[in-house]
C-alpha cells in the first residue's frame, strides 16, 4: 500500500497567525493609549469614578479606543511591503491622487477625527459651552458657532492628515534583512524611544492644524457649515428662518487652547499606533524562537510554495525565512541539504533557483531599462520550476568530481582551443567583447553601455546649457516649489532597479544571502555534496549582476531637472553590498576548489573584479588538489 501523502501547507497559513498576533499587541497598545486619554480627559468631579475602569472612564475608553481602532483597520487593509518608487514626487501624486488607497485613508482619519469630537463633546462640562445649541435672552435658541467651528476642525484635521497618511506612504512597511542584522528583539525598546519625538511633534501639528482649520473657515467653509447646521437643527429647535451668519467671530482664546490640546492627544494616538504597526509587523519570522514553518508537518513544502508566491508580502516573508535558516539554524540547513524527494526537484536545487530568479530580476530590469516593453507571453511553467529540474537531473546525472581528474586533459585542450579563439577574434575585432565565458560578455556589454550613456549625457549637458527655457526652469526646480518635479537621481535609478510600482530591497539582499550561506555551509554540513555541483552557477550568477549593477550605477545618467545632481542611491547600495558580500564569501570559500568546480581562471579574474579584490596568483590556486570536504562521499 502506498504511503499517505503529506499535505504541504501553504506558507500564508503559517505567516497569517504571526502576522494576527502581531496585530493583537498593536491593538492592545491603542487601547492602552485610549484609558490614559480616557482618565485625562475626566473633569476629576469624583476620585474613584475618574479612573475606575467600569465607569465613565472605561466607557468613554472604549469610544477612545474606536478612534484608533479605524486606523488599524487602515493599517492592515493596506500595508504593503516595498518602497513606493516613481521618477518625481509629480509621478506620484498622478498615481495616487485619486486612488481607492487615498480616498480610504481619508475616510478613515476623518471617521476617528469625528468619532472623537463627539465622545469629548458628550463628555465635556457644561463650562466648556460646547453645545450645539445655546439661549439667550430667556428661551431663545441659537446655533452656537463655537461647536461648528469645533466640529468642522476636526473634519479638516482628520482630511489633513489622511492626504499626509498617503503622500508619506504610511502604509509601507520595511522588512528586515540578516545581513546587517535587523532589531529583532528590540521592538519595545523602539517604540518607547519613539514617544519623546511623537509626543512634542503633536502640539506643533495640532496649533498648525487650528490655524489652517481658521483660514479655511472663514474664507470658504463658514456660510455653508452655518446653513447646514441650521437645515439639521431647525426641525428639532425654534431657530431663526433666515441664513444670516452672526457678527461675533466664534474663535476664543479657550476654544483655540481647547483645540491644540486636543488635536495633539488625538495626533499622538494616530502617531503611537502608526510606529507600533511598523514596528511590530516587521518582526522576524520566527515563532518560540524558531521560523515560522519550524512546526509543519512539512516545512521545506511550506517554505517552497512561499518562496514561489506571487504576492510580494508572503515571497518577502518567506525569503527572510530562507536567510535566516541559512545562517542561523543548522539542522533545518541539513534538512534543506538530504531532502531530494520532490516532484520538481531537490529542497535545495528548488531553493537555488528560486534566490537566483529573484537575484536575475535585477539583470532582467536593467538590460529592458529605456527599451519598449514587450507583451510577455504566459509561460506553461515557472522559470524558477524549470532551472530547478535542471539542477535535479544534472546533480542526479553525474557526480560533482568523479570525473573532474579523468577529464582534465580535455579541459586543459578546450581550454586552450578557446583562449586562440579568442586571441584571433579580439586580433581581427577589438571591439567586440570578451566570448570566453557569459559574464565576460555582460563585461563587455556593460562597459559598452558605459561610453554609450557617458557620450549621451555629454551631449544633453552641452545642449542644456546653451537653452534659455531649460536655465530658467532650472531656477524654478532650485526652489522648495520645484521638488514635486524633479526626478532625482536616487528615485531614478530606484525605480530602475527594483521596479514598480513598489520595491522592496530587503527582497533581493535576504536572497543573496541566503543563497550565498548555503553554499558556504555545504562545505561542512552537505554530506553528499548536492550543492557543489551549482556553486559555480552561483558564483556567476552573482558575479554577473553584481559587475552589471555596479556598471549600471555609474553610469546612470542625471535628469536635467536633477539640479541637486546627488548621485547616491541608498536602497540600491544596500542591493549592491549584499551581493558583494555574498560573492566574496563564497569565492572566498571555494577559491581553492575551483577547478574541480568547473569555474575557469577567467570566471575567478572577473568574480575578484565584481567585489573589488585584486586578482591574485591563479595558477597554484588552479593546481591545487581538493581537500577531503570536497570529496565526494561514496
Amino acid at each position: 500500500m502506498a504511503p499517505a501523502t503529506v499535505r504541504r501547507a501553504p506558507y500564508k497559513d503559517f505567516l497569517q497567525p504571526a502576522l494576527h498576533r502581531r496585530f493583537s499587541t498593536v491593538a492592545t497598545i491603542i487601547l492602552a493609549i485610549a484609558y490614559a486619554q480616557s482618565v485625562l480627559l475626566s473633569d476629576w468631579s469624583s476620585w474613584l469614578w475618574s479612573w475606575f475602569p467600569l465607569g465613565p472612564a472605561g466607557f468613554r475608553a472604549v469610544f477612545l479606543f474606536f478612534c484608533g481602532l479605524f486606523i488599524l483597520v487602515l493599517r492592515i487593509g493596506q500595508y504593503h511591503v516595498g518602497l513606493r518608487t516613481s521618477n518625481s514626487g509629480f509621478q506620484t501624486f498622478v498615481a495616487n491622487a485619486l486612488s481607492s488607497r487615498t480616498i480610504w485613508a481619508i475616510l478613515a482619519h476623518v471617521s476617528s477625527a469625528w468619532l472623537f469630537s463627539q465622545v469629548y463633546m458628550w463628555s465635556a462640562s457644561s463650562s466648556a459651552n460646547l453645545g450645539w445649541i445655546t439661549y439667550f435672552n430667556g428661551d431663545r435658541a441659537r446655533l452656537n458657532e463655537k461647536t461648528i467651528f469645533f466640529f468642522v476642525h476636526f473634519l479638516v484635521f482628520g482630511m489633513a492628515r489622511g492626504i499626509v497618511h498617503v503622500a508619506l506612504d504610511r502604509d509601507h512597511i520595511s522588512l528586515g534583512t540578516v545581513k546587517p542584522p535587523s532589531a529583532a528583539g528590540k521592538e519595545w525598546l523602539a517604540l518607547w524611544t519613539s514617544l519623546p519625538a511623537i509626543m512634542v511633534s503633536s502640539f506643533p501639528i495640532a496649533l498648525f492644524a487650528v490655524m489652517l482649520t481658521a483660514v479655511l473657515y472663514f474664507t470658504a467653509i463658514r456660510p455653508f457649515a452655518w446653513s447646514i447646521a441650521l437645515m439639521t437643527f431647525r426641525p428639532f429647535y425654534s431657530l431663526p428662518k433666515y441664513n444670516i451668519l452672526p457678527v461675533s467671530w466664534p474663535l476664543t482664546a479657550s476654544l483655540v487652547l481647547r483645540c491644540t490640546l486636543l488635536t495633539a492627544i488625538l495626533n499622538m494616538m494616530w502617531g503611537v499606533g502608526n510606529v507600533a504597526f511598523s514596528i511590530f509587523l516587521v518582526k522576524p519570522p520566527f515563532k518560540n524562537g524558531k521560523p515560522l514553518t519550524s512546526d509543519a508537518k512539512d516545512p521545506n513544502g511550506s517554505l517552497l510554495n512561499g518562496l514561489k508566491s506571487k504576492k510580494l508580502p508572503i515571497k518577502c516573508f518567506a525569503m527572510w525565512e530562507l536567510a535566516v535558516i541559512a545562517c542561523d539554524f543548522e539542522d533545518r540547513r541539513k534538512v534543506i541539504y538530504e531532502d531530494f524527494e520532490r516532484k520538481d526537484g531537490s529542497m535545495w536545487s528548488q531553493a537555488c533557483a528560486a534566490c537566483v530568479e529573484v537575484i536575475k530580476e535585477l539583470e532582467s530590469r536593467m538590460d529592458n531599462y529605456g527599451k519598449t516593453p514587450v507583451p510577455i507571453q504566459p509561460p506553461a511553467q515557472s522559470e524558477a520550476a524549470e532551472t530547478a529540474r535542471q539542477l535535479s537531473r544534472k546533480s542526479l546525472k553525474s557526480p560533482p568530481f568523479a570525473e573532474a581528474t579523468a577529464s582534465r586533459m580535455g579541459v586543459v585542450g578546450e581550454l586552450k582551443t578557446t583562449v586562440t579563439e579568442y586571441v584571433d577574434k579580439v586580433a581581427r575585432d577589438p571591439n567586440q567583447p570578451s566570448r570566453l565565458s557569459p559574464i565576460g560578455k555582460a563585461a563587455g556589454e556593460a562597459r559598452l553601455r558605459l561610453r554609450e550613456m557617458k557620450k549621451q549625457l555629454a551631449e544633453e549637458d552641452s545642449s542644456s546649457a546653451s537653452n534659455p527655457v531649460q536655465t530658467r526652469a532650472r531656477a524654478l526646480l532650485a526652489s522648495p516649489f520645484g521638488w514635486p518635479f524633479r526626478q532625482e537621481y536616487g528615485r531614478r535609478l530606484t525605480a530602475a532597479v527594483l521596479g514598480g510600482p513598489y520595491g522592496e530591497p530587503s527582497l533581493y539582499i535576504n536572497a543573496a544571502t541566503a543563497l550565498s550561506q548555503l553554499a558556504v555551509h555545504s562545505l561542512q554540513e552537505d554530506k553528499y555534496g548536492n550543492v557543489q555541483r551549482d556553486v559555480a552557477l552561483i558564483v556567476r550568477t552573482l558575479t554577473a549582476v553584481t559587475s552589471k549593477l555596479d556598471t549600471f550605477k555609474k553610469s546612470f545618467p542625471l535628469h536635467w531637472t536633477d539640479v541637486q545632481k546627488d548621485r547616491s542611491s541608498p536602497e540600491v547600495d544596500a542591493v549592491l553590498e549584499a551581493l558583494r558580500d555574498g560573492l566574496s564569501d563564497v569565492v572566498l570559500k571555494f577559491e581553492r576548489y575551483s577547478r574541480d568546480l568547473r569555474l575557469t581562471m577567467a570566471d575567478m579574474r572577473l568574480a575578484r573584479e565584481a567585489i573589488g579584490v585584486q586578482a591574485a596568483a591563479e595558477a597554484p590556486a588552479m593546481n591545487r588538489r581538493a581537500s577531503p570536504q570536497m570529496q565526494q562521499v561514496r
